[in-house]
């Protein structure tokens, strides 16, 4: 193959010509790592100390358009030089327009890795980053999980730990090292495009799953040959623009980021994470990356931050090319390197380098917070184990893409499914029934997996993994072809095959119309209307029309209005982007071999003139009457049936007092009073009757998955703390008041008094 050719004539001419004595060779044995960090600093001159600042696309150092490489890479020989040896670039991120195999990764890094290794004066290791966020989805053949969204339907932290620790796994397996994830952005919007790689709405959800995906990459020791550093993005308010489009202003005050936004951060620091990613948007006038306040006043003085602080693709020169806060390129460097920016990530040169050594020389940027950069750079590079071990390609991976992984990707998807609708107990499916499947995203692998799935967009056919069964294609093997019909029905937007759906439809005893949205991120996902498109309702409609029952099945990264559509179909699956395994664990759940468990982690709206989260206050509720009845979405942050029934009673709390320093234990009893095994999700709210600022009506406390068997009952306990029930008041502080509080469970309710 040209790139495996290309990359060891290169490697070998390295290692015959580099005759370097001063390298740079420390076990962690020897010294503190912040010794060793001081030693270091103390051999670098200025554009050495700035080249560890620069994180460089991997586009950068390829020969013509990247994008134009569909199973090749050709590095530039002369942008190699430049880049990686010359301004020695401290980290490389992304790749080509294809997904490489393991083998081809190792390759391309260690080519990267031997250059700096051999060439540089320091020897320095290279930091290599990728965006893995539901597995190593930039890798042919690994694990594609259920995104995020889904891990937050499922209320798994378990879960979110595993996939943490599989997806680092098989980075590491692919000689990557650094992963910039998990999203940590509070989707506030229903319209933002990148809900689906959030945890949803909720502040403690995010914060829970959060950490526990962090732990699951990182464990104890991030240098081990099966882990890898995270990096949480996208701080603060990506999640929450005004208008809910990508990188658009965030309009917000600062007792509502520390109150919403803050706490997954601040829960992750607290769990061990060692980079974050700052937010591509302005919130409130001033573009994150050159807030000051935000990244050295919050992020790393007040929430005690130490590791790496990064910004997003180009988005330094953003500063100036979009958001119009500096003159030029130049100023936009100081801008963001004075806020406390450590790494740019710049996608094609090193100008970033070139103004930002000219700025200190000038005296426009003191050394300190140079020195503090790369201190905090290197310090990364520690715990990433590459000055130990830079080299990891002769460490075996043999569960790579495994039957036991693709088993708990399939798993971890149904977990995630919901059944919103079940009218009549039509669900589960009678598999001797004849059925039509039809829809945009019945016939797709791409719609399942979403956008960053082998390529950025995810819409590129030609990478998806072979075996890997479409929702049809798992229908069919489920009750077997000649049971099945299919039309596709419509595309996205346009390509009206509605007829011929309805058509195939008369002789059928059920219709599964499957809709949903392409798969994007980022401003591809950009959406005018929340609406679901005109042509898939239009589907929808038609086809109840016909007398048959319809079940919708909806593969989509945010909720898109059904109101129109809803009562015409008898079954409703939210299924969000389940991943390679989604076909399967679809059908699954249709036919019954699953019992659905998931719960929504956002708030369904109903209209688009009302969209707002369920820990809302109760003014937001006052209707056009001057009543309490103006919240009415289509569904609640939390709702998600099954195919058998609980029961929840027995509400007990240790006491209806407790005072500063107590710990209040909530006790219920849930019975599984159905005919089916089957999970349920119980979800303890507080909400606070009276305080200082207007409180939310209520919020997610604790949460836990609950397993029963048809007639077994389970006594549950949850604790809470005063803790639990601060807030962030008028000035900004974080506290708990005395007063009056409810707990609700389910249809339970218990009243305490903190003092």
């Amino acid at each position: 193959m040209k790139l495996i050719i290309l990359i060891l004539a290169l490697v070998s001419s390295i290692l015959i010509s580099s005759c370097s004595t001063d390298k740079i060779e420390l076990s962690n044995s020897d010294k503190a790592v912040s010794e060793k960090i001081d030693s270091i600093l103390a051999l670098m001159t200025l554009e050495e100390k700035v080249g560890q600042m620069l994180n460089l696309g991997l586009p950068a150092l390829l020969t013509g358009p990247f994008y134009s490489y569909r199973d090749t890479l050709v590095f530039d020989s002369a942008k190699v030089q430049q880049l990686l040896v010359e301004y020695g670039a401290g980290s490389v991120q992304n790749l080509g327009s294809f997904p490489m195999t393991p083998k081809q990764w190792n390759q391309v890094i260690e080519f990267v890795q031997t250059t700096s290794k051999a060439k540089t004066r320091l020897g320095i290791p290279v930091l290599y980053g990728i965006d893995a966020v539901h597995g190593a989805n930039y890798t042919a053949g690994s694990v594609m999980f259920p995104h995020q969204i889904n891990l937050a339907a499922s209320f798994n932290t378990k879960a979110a730990e595993q996939v943490g620790a599989i997806t680092a796994y098989e980075l590491r397996a692919s000689h990557i090292p650094w992963n910039y994830a998990p999203v940590l952005d509070v989707a506030r919007h229903p319209m933002w495009g990148r809900i689906f790689e959030s945890f949803g709405e909720d502040a403690y959800v995010a914060s829970q799953l959060g950490a526990a995906y962090i732990r699951g990459q990182q464990g104890s020791d991030p240098s081990a040959n099966d882990k890898v550093l995270a990096c949480a993005k996208h701080f603060i308010g990506y999640g929450a623009s005004y208008n809910g489009k990508d990188r658009s202003p965030i309009l917000m005050s600062e007792n509502y980021i520390r109150q919403v936004l803050l706490p997954p951060f601040q829960e992750a620091i607290e769990n061990g994470l060692l980079s974050v990613m700052i937010s591509s948007g302005a919130l409130n006038g001033v573009p994150s990356h050159i807030d000051h306040f935000l990244i050295t006043g919050l992020l790393k003085g007040e929430l005690g931050f130490k590791g790496v602080v990064i910004t997003d693709w180009g988005d330094v020169d953003g500063l100036h090319a979009v958001h119009k806060v500096a003159a030029n390129e130049r100023e936009a460097v100081k801008l963001s390197v004075l806020a406390g920016i450590d790494i740019c990530m710049e996608p094609y040169d090193a100008s970033f380098a070139t103004h930002l050594i000219e700025l200190v020389k000038s005296g426009e940027v003191p050394m300190s917070r140079i020195d503090d950069a790369v201190r905090r750079v290197l310090y990364l590079k520690f715990k990433a184990g590459l000055f130990n071990n830079p080299s990891l390609y002769e460490v075996e991976y043999p569960n790579f893409a495994s039957k036991e992984t693709d088993s708990l990707n399939h798993q971890m998807a149904c977990q995630s499914i919901t059944l919103l609708k079940n009218e009549a107990s039509v669900l589960p499916l009678n598999k001797k029934s004849r059925i039509l499947v039809t829809g945009v995203s019945s016939n797709s692998i791409n719609y399942l997996n979403g956008g960053w799935s082998r390529t950025w967009s995810g819409q590129d056919t030609s990478y998806n993994d072979k075996g890997k069964l479409t929702i049809l294609q798992a229908v069919q093997q489920k009750i077997g072809s000649n049971q099945v019909c299919y039309a596709p029905g419509t595309g996205y937007v346009d390509g009206d095959f509605i007829n011929e759906a309805v058509a195939k439809a008369r002789p059928c005893d059920v219709i599964v119309a499957c809709v949903g949205e392409k798969p994007a991120t980022e401003k591809p996902s950009d959406i005018d209307e929340l609406d679901l498109p005109e042509i898939q309702q239009e589907l929808v409609l038609r086809l109840a029309e016909t007398g048959k029952p319809v079940i919708l099945v909806m593969v989509q990264g945010r909720p898109r209005i059904i109101r129109y559509i809803e009562p015409k179909v008898k079954g409703i699956v939210m299924a969000y982007l389940p991943g390679n395994e989604g076909g399967r664990a679809i059908a699954d759940v249709l036919f019954g071999d699953v019992n659905p468990s998931g719960k929504l982690p956002y708030t369904y709206p109903r209209n688009s003139g009302s969209l707002w989260a369920y820990d809302h206050q109760l003014s937001d509720e006052r209707d056009v009457n001057f009543g309490l009845a103006g919240f009415t979405p289509q569904y609640q942050f939390g709702f998600g049936l099954s195919y058998t029934t609980f029961e929840y009673s027995a509400l007990k709390l240790s006491s209806d007092s407790i005072s500063m320093t107590d710990t209040l234990k909530i006790q219920f009893e849930i019975k599984n009073s159905g005919t089916r095994n089957g999970t349920e999700v119980a979800l303890l709210f507080v909400s606070d009757e009276v305080a200082s600022i207007s409180p939310a009506v209520k919020q997610l406390k604790r949460f836990e998955r609950i397993d029963l068997n048809p007639q077994e009952s389970k006594s549950i306990d949850f604790f809470l703390t005063a803790s639990d029930l601060a807030f962030v008041n008028q000035q900004n502080q974080r506290i708990t008041e005395p007063g009056y509080f409810t707990i609700s469970l389910a249809d339970q309710k218990a009243r305490f008094k903190l003092y």
